[in-house]
């Protein structure tokens, strides 16, 4: 009689048991996509960074030869501090443009002027977008013979400022950085605009009574608040930055034309790894790999020296 009354219990605690175990099984497939996906490509690119390669066949272990080559080695030296420049340039002008643009439309919503609601959703409809697709339309808009930007300046009589936007090396770089900012707006404002209503407005409001005005208001209460908004933004567009690869390539292609001022880092990974390079137009695998791996210990070490510093900013606040 006991053993019948224990054995529903014995039978609850076992399948108790396997549903505690089976959560366990939930992320294995996510796991494998991140090990096939992220991982598997880190560490094949690490390996073949070590070897020299003859096309797509790979040759004799050569150690670090291929990182001091694409450190020393003419013209990939030159290419490689000439992407280098290029994106800390894309990354400076982001940060400015893009993320001070951001911040004013978010403060302007989040004071709820006439037509902010507008604002909202104008200013985020261009991240619907497919890169490629904003790129080429860009480069329409950008042509020099029948581009919309030229058409316009003409019919406003400053055809002084009429050029090839993406043909002049002066401004080629700066255009396609701009195009950037005008798709990446919409995503920094809704960051910077959840940052401002987590502000409790009783602070703004006690600040006003103590007789605060706008400037201190902004100043001493609600930047200082936005610090992680803003170092959260900071990472995002130094990774995107030093990321940047679609849009240029739907541009200028893979050449960094005009006479590499569009260079950037992972369009010169690309025609290394991929063939189109300056040294025959042939591929360079090992060099490439050698790239991959420098790329992603910088971004790695500088995301991670952000984050540690967001992180002792906010224990501080």
């Amino acid at each position: 009689m006991q053993i019948e009354t224990n054995t529903p219990i014995v039978k609850q605690k076992k399948t108790r048991n396997w549903k505690r175990w089976a959560i366990h099984l939930f992320p294995i497939p996510a796991l494998l996509i991140f090990s096939i996906f992220i991982v598997y490509p880190l560490v094949a690119a690490l390996s073949y960074s070590f070897y020299d390669w003859n096309g797509i066949t790979r040759g004799a272990f050569v150690g670090l030869a291929n990182f001091i080559d694409l450190f020393t080695l003419q013209p990939f030296s030159n290419m490689f501090w000439n992407a280098a420049k290029n994106n800390v340039v894309y990354f400076a002008v982001q940060m400015v443009v893009q993320n001070g643009i951001a911040f004013v439309l978010a403060f302007i919503i989040y004071k709820r002027i006439k037509g902010s609601e507008f604002l909202k959703i104008a200013y985020f409809l261009p991240r619907l977008l497919s890169v490629i697709v904003v790129g080429f339309l860009w480069k329409l808009i950008l042509n020099p013979n029948f581009g919309a930007l030229n058409v316009i300046l003409g019919e406003f009589g400053m055809e002084s400022l009429q050029k090839a936007w993406l043909g002049d090396p002066k401004t080629a770089l700066m255009a396609i950085i701009l195009v950037n900012c005008w798709f990446g707006i919409g995503f920094a404002m809704l960051i910077f605009l959840a940052g401002l209503q987590s502000i409790p407005k009783e602070l703004v409001e006690a600040a006003k009574l103590d007789g605060a005005n706008g400037a201190n208001v902004i100043t001493k209460i609600i930047l200082p608040l936005m610090v992680p908004s803003i170092m959260i933004m900071t990472v995002l567009t130094f990774i995107q930055s030093f990321e940047a690869f679609e849009l240029v390539y739907a541009m200028q292609g893979s050449q960094g034309e005009p006479y590499y001022s569009t260079d950037l880092l992972a369009v010169f990974f690309y025609r290394l790894a991929f063939g189109g390079s300056a040294a025959g137009d042939s591929t360079a695998v090992g060099l490439g790999s050698a790239l991959a791996v420098v790329l992603f210990l910088f971004i790695a070490t500088c995301t991670a020296l952000l984050l540690k510093y967001m992180q002792k900013k906010q224990v501080e606040m």
